[in-house]
């Protein structure tokens, strides 16, 4: 009776062990630019501790030290040259599903940086991962990007979500968060103060209206890989956002098949 008992427990065992091997071959690998980003590094930190994804493919101009030993083991670093994007085709393949964070300001690169930044390396990021086979890509646009304003910072969001658009990725997400709260690497003396206002004020009344903390909109991008039933293009606003941060995915990851 004991050794039955112990045979049922054993074959239990190899059960489940099976089950879990077979969840991780088939979970997606992520692949993320921007990774060095208010946004992109709560991107890093969600994937890595869902653990939804295999492996998470940091793609960008320089290396980065995690302390948290579990980032530095699930995630692979690949360094390129963005202005010879071509030459590193190969960097950009191996995953089933990619994220672009890129961005930067007017301030800190002046007009033509921006758009060199937000639209020229965001557009051949999405040129070169189509080409890789990209199963689902999500990009982080803006509140209010639109490509007929009048505005460059909006004009240049809404032109890149357009050039995406019509690459006709299997699955595009763009998401459009409205100001981000997170910590950033430079000052900027002006948003810092906005920001200190929206905290006290708005923020406490009505998060959704025009703030989104970073580790909400990451958590949302990471939940959305798994929303099964969905193809083509969708445009998701602030409330949307927040809506899909609080949606767990399925327990057992999503087939790469299925993204």
């Amino acid at each position: 009776m004991i050794l039955i008992s112990l045979q049922v427990l054993l074959l239990l065992f190899i059960n489940i062990l099976s089950a879990d091997l077979s969840n991780m071959s088939n979970s997606p690998t992520a692949l993320i630019v921007g990774y060095t980003g208010s946004v992109g590094r709560e991107l890093v930190k969600e994937l890595v501790k869902s653990n939804l994804f295999k492996k998470v493919i940091l793609v960008g101009r320089r290396q980065v030290h995690y302390d948290d030993d579990e980032i530095t083991n699930k995630t692979e670093q690949r360094q390129i040259d963005f202005e010879k994007i071509d030459d590193y085709a190969e960097s950009f393949q191996g995953a089933d599903v990619h994220f672009c964070a890129l961005g930067t300001t007017r301030g800190k690169s002046g007009a033509e940086g921006f758009r060199h930044i937000d639209y020229d390396y965001v557009v051949n990021f999405g040129r070169i991962a189509k080409q890789n086979g990209c199963k689902h890509f999500h990009l982080v646009s803006s509140k209010g990007a639109n490509a007929n304003s009048f505005f460059l910072y909006t004009k240049t969001k809404g032109e890149s979500e357009q050039a995406l658009q019509q690459m006709a990725f299997e699955r595009l997400s763009i998401y459009r968060p409205a100001m981000l709260m997170g910590e950033r690497d430079e000052s900027r003396p002006l948003e810092a103060v906005a920001v200190s206002i929206v905290k006290h004020t708005v923020q406490r009344v009505a998060p959704e209206w025009i703030t989104t903390p970073t580790d909400i909109l990451a958590r949302a991008m990471c939940f959305n890989t798994f929303v099964s039933g969905k193809s083509g293009n969708e445009i998701l606003e602030n409330h949307e956002i927040f809506r899909l941060a609080e949606t767990k995915p399925a327990a057992k990851p999503l087939h790469t098949n299925e993204l």
